[in-house]
């Protein structure tokens, strides 16, 4: 894992000065790539790619980027890792024969070179399976390549302004070159008050944008730049649903057992040492399950805990880590700790981002720092297993509402809306625990929501909304519209449950998830893997049939059976806790002083692009206990900490 930047511009700068640019923007993700740094320039035509490396495969100066292919066509920069790169490799010289290049080392990097001067960049990325973001140009064709991996583990952003275009894996690392204006586009922050992050393809700023997953760009000599796709999640779903897995219950879960394993296994081979997130849910501890059955030693598995009531899941994960036996290092946090974070995640996340799980995200990767310098990680079995409980709940309600009338919707919603969220947080501490539902005030709230929605599409932007009316926030912006506002996502896929997943696994997973995971790993220099991602996995799973993976009220049945194989159910079976912190109590309590800092009707106006006025009403509200606006106010703090500390240019 590393940091990759470049640019490409108008002639007329001497190698030594373009060479200084670009060292400053890989100087700039020095926490990306520790172990080196180093740029590649070509003077004549105006272009630079510099490169952080931080070593996981082959650590021998042989993996040191920029990288020239045998040819001397290609040059790449390249972040992430690819898991065939022994297939390719092998795939190479079969049909090379005595012509193949002899390799250097055994870096994935070398494979990709000599794969794309073999077969072309488009017919390459579709063999390769693993995380990656690259810059490559062609010096024959004159041609500047950019390509993403499919679903969007690696950032890259890029940037155009005037004669310059610029990019790099974090915004900091286009900040130093002298095109960069800095510029926040009030239109972005309206979608980002909508959805706590920054959709793709927008950034925060004008004139920058992220490189959408499954794309390449390309840019020629003449300016002119070109978007591909070569993997849609839409088209994978679509084909998976017309062509479901009819075998017998027992192979299909075989099938899906040896395939996840696979995956897992492929994402444990590293020249450095390994370990692995545990939480003690169904996703990690499959993950880490299918480690252990494949280690010789006991693994390394991290968990933080918290000494709050539901929000505690360390004791889970012990149990589960004893019974697997890991090496098994837990660390619980304070309060305080986790708010001695905040100051720091403007810096981390570049723009603003405000999925309060960012604080236990980094804190779990700053503990396995110490003991390892790559961790696996669970995420992604919710999107593409069925896990969330909104696609339950949002399924069961969308089937129900037309055959109840509207007022009869209304006049529910306004019910569940009667008792506060902690009333009906007092009302779940007294159910049984095995049956207790974690946060359920706020679940009853957002269910409440979406009870008189008419769409099915309305619903579901309804229930990833944290600001209903972002354009009350940011007076003025147009809220772009992206492929949630695509209506016609219903033809592809009519069933609403995998609608949900897919527009999730389009813009939520990327764009919040996969940020979170990248962005506090990367800030120890940590690098983070996610076999659930695999792009095969995601394949197979949106050809199960739905009984495989919803059944008995529960999503994620199948990776449930699957666990099961290597857990008894006690350790694992229990309600959706989630990697949160109690952000609504603590605004209240000990950072009331700190918000009402940043939420002064002067400070937030200060700029002239926030309406403090439905702020403010949010934090009466919040106050009084009327309403639970922890998302909607941790927001708009998240934005106020970035505007504070982030400089522009």
């Amino acid at each position: 894992m590393c940091g990759i930047a470049g640019f490409w511009q108008k002639a007329g700068k001497t190698e030594d000065e373009l060479r200084s640019v670009a060292m400053t923007m890989a100087l700039a993700m020095h926490h990306r790539g520790p172990d080196a740094q180093a740029a590649w320039i070509d003077a004549e035509r105006g272009l630079g790619l510099a490169h952080a490396r931080l070593s996981i495969i082959d650590l021998s100066p042989a993996g040191h980027q920029p990288m020239k292919s045998s040819c001397g066509r290609y040059v790449i920069v390249y972040n992430g890792e690819v898991y065939n790169a022994t297939e390719v490799r092998e795939e190479l010289q079969r049909e090379m024969g005595a012509s193949c290049p002899s390799f250097r080392g055994h870096s994935d990097t070398e494979v990709i070179l000599e794969a794309f001067a073999h077969w072309g960049i488009e017919q390459t990325v579709s063999r390769l399976i693993g995380m990656f973001a690259f810059a490559v140009w062609d010096r024959q064709e004159r041609r500047l390549t950019l390509g993403r991996d499919r679903v969007g583990i690696k950032p890259l952003y890029w940037g155009r302004v005037g004669d310059s275009l610029f990019f790099g894996s974090e915004l900091k690392a286009l900040r130093p070159h002298p095109a960069w204006r800095g510029e926040i586009d009030p239109n972005a922050l309206s979608s980002y008050m909508r959805f706590s992050y920054v959709p793709a393809p927008l950034s925060i700023f004008r004139d920058v944008h992220k490189l959408e997953p499954g794309y390449l760009l390309t840019v020629d000599e003449d300016g002119a730049v070109k978007l591909t796709q070569y993997w849609n999640l839409c088209e994978v779903a679509r084909k998976g649903l017309e062509n479901p897995l009819h075998g017998d219950e027992a192979e299909t879960l075989d099938h899906l057992h040896d395939l996840l394993k696979d995956a897992v296994g492929r994402r444990m081979i590293a020249d450095v040492p390994l370990g692995a997130f545990l939480s003690g849910g169904i996703d990690s501890s499959t993950v880490v399950a299918l480690m252990q059955a494949q280690s010789s030693r006991p693994v390394k598995t991290f968990s933080i805990g918290m000494d709050i009531d539901g929000y505690n899941e360390a004791d889970h994960a012990k149990a589960v880590a004893k019974h697997l036996g890991t090496d098994h290092h837990e660390l619980y946090i304070t309060a305080k700790d986790a708010q001695g974070v905040i100051p720091q995640l403007a810096e981390f996340y570049d723009e603003p981002f405000a999925d309060s799980s960012q604080i236990p995200t980094y804190l779990v990767s700053q503990l396995a720092r110490q003991s390892v310098t790559v961790s696996l990680s669970g995420d992604g079995g919710d999107e593409f297993f069925s896990g969330y409980n909104r696609y339950l709940w949002g399924d069961a309600i969308n089937r129900r509402r037309m055959q109840i009338p509207v007022f009869l919707r209304k006049s529910g919603s306004r019910a569940i809306r009667g008792l506060s969220p902690a009333g009906w947080n007092r009302m779940a501490r007294m159910m049984p625990e095995k049956i207790r539902i974690p946060q359920l005030g706020l679940k009853a709230h957002k269910v409440a929501n979406v009870l008189d929605m008419d769409n099915e599409m309305e619903m579901y932007r309804r229930l990833v909304t944290v600001w209903d009316r972002p354009g009350d926030i940011v007076p003025g912006a147009v809220e772009p519209k992206n492929v949630l506002w695509d209506d016609t996502v219903q033809k592809d896929i009519q069933p609403f449950m995998e609608r949900m997943q897919v527009l999730d696994g389009q813009t939520y997973l990327p764009d919040d998830i996969l940020t979170k995971v990248d962005r506090a790993s990367m800030a120890v220099s940590l690098e983070a893997r996610v076999p659930l991602l695999d792009h095969r996995v995601a394949e197979a799973a949106f050809r199960l049939p739905r009984q495989l993976r919803v059944r008995d009220g529960k999503g994620k049945w199948a990776l449930r059976k699957v666990l099961s194989r290597y857990l008894p159910e006690s350790l694992f079976e229990r309600p959706k806790a989630g990697f949160g912190i109690p952000v609504g109590a603590w605004l209240k309590g000990d950072m009331r002083d700190w918000c009402e800092d940043l939420l002064e009707p002067r400070a937030l106006e200060a700029e002239g692009l926030l309406n403090a006025g439905p702020i403010r009403k949010a934090w009466s509200d919040h106050l009084s206990g009327e309403r639970n606006n922890e998302a909607q106010l941790w927001t708009v703090l998240m934005y106020r900490v970035w505007q504070e500390q982030w400089p522009r240019v």
